[in-house]
């Protein structure tokens, strides 16, 4: 295995079993796990409904046929997302993962604006590949300056810069629009492809902008027909508890989404969902060899009505106000919590340097260790490694929302 394949904890842990919203390691040691494998296992483990639609499938001897062939999955899937996604005449094409997922938007719009200028935001995260790559701006997840795309950056998630320090949601969505129209008059030559944006930044430690600035962005952008991506790979599917894709935070109907993660719980699925102008225009034969296989279909589908037929949206927005408020009201007794922040079961913990002010990635390891020991599996995120982020399947109930407060008030308590 490659050396970046960095593993969590000292002695990192073998999940082997999971029920509900608990796993248990090799040596038997039970977790309320409160990252649900970045984000993926979006209803919990050995969920009886998404287990019987894969065990029906694969009882028919059929685990794969491409897409050369209909797939009614895939066309049951497809027409959900579409009406659940607000985008006119829209289609959908499946993929692995939201690595690819990203790729075909961008492919979708560099075509569509036959330009390789693309807007994407400081401290994004968008997958690993080539493209992907090229619109991350977070130099621990870079490995070259090489690029497909010709790609500025923009802000909207960096509040913490002196420039930006103290601006009211207002003043600081004005600033930024500001620098949009600066970029476009300065920086770009001709027609921009797109603008791709994470409505919460996952791998930022989720950072985000406030409510209304991706608006303030999209009638910029609509002057000059730049198109607007949403990368809902860690947003979607009712997480921030006050939408059901997170772009939606900002009253804003996107050309294209992009998804992945938690639609199959667990099982790989990614997607575009895009209006049909954008999706139908390249010229060149296409397909996914995996993407959208008869078993993630099946997971998919099941997976995503449960959410549907069970509210999860309402039950992240209830479970994580929680753990939220919680947090929030103990904060002021940690001098090494520089932030608090999220929206629904997407909630971060910032660790600082007590005397600076400092980010503190050393704090950050400790406070992994900590919540460990005391039966919580968390993640870990920011520009510098220092923000906890932590996203609980959105089955969470609202013991278990306590529960988890407990520990990680706890775990404050014993690091500070």
């Amino acid at each position: 295995m490659p050396n970046w394949l960095a593993l969590y904890y000292n002695d990192p842990i073998e999940i082997v079993s999971g029920k509900g919203n608990r796993v248990v390691d090799a040596a038997g040691k039970s977790y309320l796990d409160f990252f649900a494998g970045i984000l993926t296992n979006m209803i919990g483990y050995d969920v009886a409904e998404v287990r019987e639609a894969v065990e029906r499938q694969l009882a028919t001897g059929v685990v794969h046929t491409s897409t050369v062939y209909l797939l009614r999955g895939q066309i049951e899937l497809a027409e959900k997302i579409a009406r659940l996604s607000g985008i006119p005449d829209a289609k959908v094409f499946f993929t692995n993962s939201g690595t690819e997922a990203n790729e075909t938007a961008l492919l979708l719009a560099t075509y569509a604006r036959k330009s390789d200028q693309v807007l994407a935001m400081r401290q994004s995260y968008h997958g690993r590949s080539f493209g992907a790559i090229s619109v991350t701006s977070n130099r621990s997840w870079k490995n070259n300056s090489l690029s497909p795309l010709n790609v500025h950056f923009l802000h909207g998630a960096d509040r913490q810069l002196v420039q930006f320090r103290g601006l009211s949601d207002a003043d600081y969505i004005a600033a930024c629009v500001d620098d949009l129209r600066h970029v476009l008059a300065t920086v770009v030559s001709n027609d921009v492809a797109a603008l791709i944006a994470e409505p919460i930044q996952g791998v930022g430690g989720f950072t985000m902008a406030p409510d209304g600035l991706f608006a303030a962005y999209q009638e910029v952008l609509a002057e000059q027909g730049v198109l607007f991506i949403s990368d809902e790979v860690q947003t979607g599917w009712g997480r921030t508890g006050s939408a059901f894709f997170g772009i939606q935070n900002h009253g804003v109907t996107p050309d294209m989404m992009t998804f992945a993660k938690g639609l199959g719980n667990g099982f790989a699925v990614g997607g575009v969902v895009a209006r049909g102008d954008l999706m139908d225009a390249p010229h060149a034969v296409g397909l996914a060899t995996f993407g959208g296989n008869p078993i993630s279909m099946a997971a998919a589908n099941a997976t995503l009505d449960y959410v549907l037929s069970h509210d999860l949206q309402a039950n992240a927005a209830r479970t994580g106000a929680i753990i939220l408020d919680g947090l929030r009201e103990a904060a002021p007794r940690f001098p090494i919590v520089g932030d608090v922040r999220g929206k629904g079961l997407m909630f971060a913990i910032e660790l600082v340097d007590p005397a600076s002010g400092a980010p503190s990635p050393a704090l950050a390891a400790r406070y992994m260790e900590e919540t460990r020991s005391l039966g919580l599996l968390a993640g870990k995120g920011g520009l510098y490694g220092h923000a906890m982020r932590m996203a609980p399947p959105l089955t969470l109930t609202e013991d278990e929302a306590r529960e988890g407060l407990a520990i990680l008030v706890t775990a404050l308590e014993n690091i500070s």
